[in-house]
């Protein structure tokens, strides 16, 4: 599954590039945004950044960790929709990268329950889209790392942010017009969808999380074969603002501190897993 000869076609990037954290790997925040991507990397101390003419440019940095320990950590935009997820996700795990966190944005399905704002770790995703069908079959589940899924709640409870974070399975959609806004023919069918993702309790719904989730399940298959502890590991996690909740949506001056809060929570997340890989 690692090639020291791989050349990716997509990212600028090498084998050894994502090495560090005691054979964990360098700590992936994964966005969908080119411009969150940048945002993220805002926190990080010495900063390099590696561009590529397609967008996709990898911002590597260090963050500091309770104990004072130094963290290495990368962020790079995954592109919107779960092809784009798929190529970039594969050439990461090909150049050695083992830890990746999705830092995105979604539409509520529980807007009784949300506000705009509110924050979603998912533990699941829907697999309404054709990336991951190539892998396993639709009754294979998308599901988060439980390493990832643990520290991002602890992290919400250490921030204050429990009351305003939902732990749950959130949609993963090719068609965001079709699905989202009913656009075409199949209006109706797709209302009555989102009905039924309403009923199971699906939280909300976004583009990416699910092909994350099962390409590295494939993949930490995969390198288990090669030994045993974190370093023969792949962890996927996801965590999601709310934008979109019901007939409300955000606005410009709603961002800041909605993407404040989103960033807040997946950099506290990291700084968790960190902890928990080092037995604190």
């Amino acid at each position: 599954m690692y090639d020291k000869n791989f050349q990716p076609i997509h990212i600028n990037a090498k084998f050894g590039d994502f090495d560090g954290n005691n054979g964990s790997g360098r700590y992936i925040f994964f966005p969908g945004s080119f411009g969150r991507a940048k945002e993220i990397a805002e926190r990080f101390d010495n900063v390099t950044v590696q561009k590529h003419p397609r967008g996709h440019d990898i911002h590597f940095g260090t963050i500091k960790g309770y104990d004072d320990n130094i963290i290495e950590v990368a962020s790079v935009s995954s592109g919107m929709g779960t092809p784009s997820v798929d190529i970039i996700l594969n050439e990461l795990i090909r150049l050695g990268a083992k830890r990746f966190l999705r830092v995105g944005t979604s539409g509520s399905l529980q807007y009784q329950k949300t506000k705009l704002g509110d924050l979603v770790i998912a533990n699941g995703a829907v697999r309404d889209e054709g990336a991951s069908l190539a892998y396993l079959p639709p009754e294979f589940p998308a599901m988060a790392s439980f390493e990832m899924l643990r520290c991002a709640y602890l992290a919400s409870r250490k921030l204050n942010m429990k009351p305003k974070t939902h732990v749950g399975t959130i949609h993963s959609k090719d068609s965001l017009y079709a699905r989202e806004f009913q656009s075409g023919p199949k209006e109706q069918e797709n209302k009555r969808y989102h009905e039924i993702l309403h009923d199971a309790g699906v939280i909300a719904s976004e583009m990416e999380a699910s092909v994350l989730f099962v390409v590295c399940a494939c993949y930490n298959q995969k390198l288990q074969e090669y030994g045993e502890g974190y370093a023969f590991r792949i962890f996927a996690g996801a965590i999601c603002a709310i934008v979109s909740n019901g007939p409300e949506w955000v606005d410009e001056k709603q961002m800041p501190k909605i993407t404040k809060d989103l960033i807040d929570l997946s950099v506290e997340t990291i700084l968790q897993l960190d902890q928990y890989e080092r037995g604190k």
